[in-house]
């Protein structure tokens, strides 16, 4: 554009036949939904950050093995409550690279406690990439790689070992490949549960409506921890760690749908009549195509900030029945059997990092309830 000495403006660009005049000038006001869903989201620093560690700590999952220098049930009988070791870089103005020094155990029999004494003199370096116990990766691939090990003669207790010597560091990545993953089980049953059963009662009313409400009601006014526990303590004491895992993943998904049955019911109530809608039901469309392509893709992004939302509470929902010994039990590892160890508050007193496992349980909780947040304000663009 020029401007001429009159104010106007002329546009000296050749004139070209081809050129589409129905285009806009700017293609980014042009952007697909989920475009404009992301820009959004990039804004909300909180759920944004929540949201990368949250990948990443998934992502973890099929490693645990490799970045965990001990198996989960690995013993070390002569340091039990051994304390934190911090990992060093330099030893008397020198530079050596990682190391730990050597640790002695020595028992209190004055105070009945364990006491340990560190060996500043003798720095002993970590080694990497190297083999030691067997594992699993994805859960079917055997390795015994490890990232880092212990030396010969030495420990690596990054957050101190247990009452059985057990690293809590190792045990609390091997803990959240279950931790973790109860909360994707529960979510999707509750979801399938509560997305059928809402639907049907949003969409068809009536006599449905009404046995479907009923059963809600009944369900929501059951006390939800001795419902709990309840159904857990029927699961049979003789079954293995896997089988209790799905049994515990099923009963908190299968207690957690009649809110998202209420939610899907009250949003199809409304949706049901709009012009769409009932333009498909004259084109002869099913009950079943009208919900899945017309009705369900309008409430999606509730149903995801739902979801985001509701993980958290089935992490805390295992971590409780585990810390009451009704949920996964040993030898299986996850968060709420290593709070189990901890119920003792005299040995938490004397041992504090026995508690380190509720750290994990916090963080992961307030980071799925901030990516909750923000995909909650991100996931409609059109509204502001």
């Amino acid at each position: 554009m020029r401007k001429l000495p009159d104010g106007r403006y002329v546009d000296e660009t050749p004139w070209s036949d081809d050129q589409d005049l129905s285009a806009l000038e700017r293609s980014d006001m042009d952007a697909p939904n989920w475009v404009l869903v992301w820009r959004k989201f990039k804004r909300h620093k909180l759920g944004l950050i929540s949201g990368i560690f949250l990948l990443l700590s998934y992502l973890m999952l099929p490693f645990a093995g490799f970045i965990a220098p001990y198996t989960p049930n690995e013993r070390s009988a002569e340091y039990l409550y051994s304390p934190p070791q911090s990992i060093n870089l330099w030893h008397e103005g020198s530079f050596i690279g990682p190391f730990v020094y050597p640790t002695e155990a020595t028992a209190d029999l004055v105070n009945y406690r364990w006491t340990y004494e560190t060996d500043t003199s003798q720095p002993m370096p970590l080694k990497f990439f190297c083999e030691s116990d067997s594992y699993n990766i994805f859960g079917v691939i055997p390795s015994n790689t490890h990232l880092f090990c212990a030396p010969e003669g030495a420990t690596v207790f990054l957050w101190g070992s247990d009452r059985l010597g057990r690293d809590v560091f190792s045990r609390i990545l091997y803990g959240a490949q279950l931790s973790l993953t109860v909360g994707l089980i529960g979510i999707t049953v509750s979801f399938a549960l509560g997305i059928f059963f809402g639907s049907i009662a949003g969409y068809f009313g009536g006599k449905t409506d009404w046995l479907i409400n009923r059963v809600i009601e009944i369900l929501r006014s059951l006390p939800e921890l001795p419902l709990w526990l309840a159904l857990s303590a029927a699961v049979p004491s003789n079954w293995g760690p896997v089988a209790v895992f799905f049994i515990i993943s099923i009963i908190l998904g299968i207690l957690d749908w009649p809110g998202l049955a209420r939610a899907v019911r009250s949003k199809f109530l409304s949706l049901r009549e709009e012009e769409y809608v009932r333009a498909a039901e004259m084109m002869g469309a099913k009950p079943g195509r009208v919900i899945r392509r017309h009705l369900l893709p309008n409430f999606m992004s509730h149903l995801i900030a739902s979801a985001t939302l509701s993980i958290p509470a089935m992490i805390l929902g295992e971590t409780a029945l585990s810390f009451l010994g009704l949920g996964l039990r040993a030898p299986a590892v996850s968060w709420g059997v290593m709070l189990n160890d901890a119920q003792n508050l005299a040995s938490i007193e004397i041992y504090p990092w026995t508690a380190i496992p509720m750290l994990p349980i916090i963080f992961v909780v307030l980071a799925f309830n901030f990516l909750g947040d923000g995909l909650r304000a991100s996931l409609d663009p059109y509204k502001s």
